[in-house]
């Protein structure tokens, strides 16, 4: 016998070295657009000169993002929202929302709306103010009621349904506006400067509700605004806009933690961003 036996008989099994995917990790999905935004413009048509109000507008917005815009006014902020929100029809380019146009997504009701004022009628209590979408949608009576109390919970109200407009507060008028908004389950809140007349203190309890709102529902939020510290308190991304005709000067990105408290206006994070918007501000105004 071989004098290495049974062994010479034994194949040599060669392991193969493991590639380098084999250690990758896969890559995590990119996010998907709730809205796409492509050299959009606006120009109205006057009875002297034409005005145009958007220039070659870019953006992109991704699903759960909490985006503000933030420019001097009459730069085009809202005419930018009122586009995404099929209110406006633009002169030029392109704009999806979740894949399809404003008008199929108006359709198929992506958005809730809250406007600058409360925009409530006056004559229904805030139960049936919130419920009008509701039965306008064809609800019955009785669930659209529940869905209305459930929203007038999330923003803090249960207990007022049988109150008048008129009975409230300016800043509760507007969580009536807001529960109104979100009460049919739109993909998208578009928000209107919703905070800009009221107090100081108002403003900030309202703000930290609406950031709160927006950690539990990660629901995709525009928001359109003057206030430097809202915005930089408030969103995932911060959109600036120049002067008339509006252009995008700059997105920034934040990046301050995703859970926000009043207290964190104070720390060099916060301050170090709001200085960025307002350099991006200036630039603008220089270009």
């Amino acid at each position: 016998m071989h004098r290495f036996g049974a062994f010479a008989l034994r194949p040599c099994i060669e392991l193969a070295p493991m590639t380098s995917t084999e250690n990758t990790l896969p890559t995590p999905a990119a996010p998907r657009l709730a809205v796409q935004v492509r050299q959009a413009s606006v120009v109205y048509q006057t009875a002297d000169a034409p005005v145009h109000a958007l220039s070659d507008i870019d953006l992109d917005i991704a699903e759960g993002e909490f985006v503000s815009l933030i420019g001097p006014s009459g730069c085009g902020k809202t005419t930018l929202m009122r586009v995404i929100a099929d209110l406006e029809q633009i002169s030029a380019g392109s704009v999806l929302v979740n894949g399809v146009s404003p008008h199929a997504a108006r359709l198929a009701r992506a958005y809730g709306y809250v406007f600058q004022a409360p925009a409530l009628f006056p004559w229904r209590t805030v139960l049936a103010n919130v419920t009008l979408p509701l039965q306008i949608q064809g609800l019955p009576k009785a669930q659209a009621r529940l869905i209305a109390q459930e929203h007038l919970e999330r923003v803090g109200l249960q207990g007022f349904e049988g109150k008048y407009p008129w009975q409230l507060s300016g800043g509760m008028q507007q969580r009536v506006s807001i529960a109104r908004a979100l009460s049919f389950e739109p993909k998208i809140l578009m928000m209107d400067e919703p905070f800009g007349a009221l107090d100081e203190i108002t403003r900030d309890r309202l703000n930290e509700q609406l950031q709160q709102l927006w950690q539990r529902e990660r629901r995709t939020v525009v928001f359109v605004t003057h206030s430097i510290a809202e915005a930089v308190y408030l969103s995932s991304k911060i959109v600036v806009m120049s002067p008339r005709p509006g252009r995008i000067v700059k997105v920034i990105q934040s990046p301050l933690p995703d859970a926000r408290y009043l207290g964190l206006r104070d720390s060099a994070e916060f301050i170090a961003v709001a200085h960025e918007v307002r350099e991006a501000l200036a630039d603008g105004h220089h270009g």
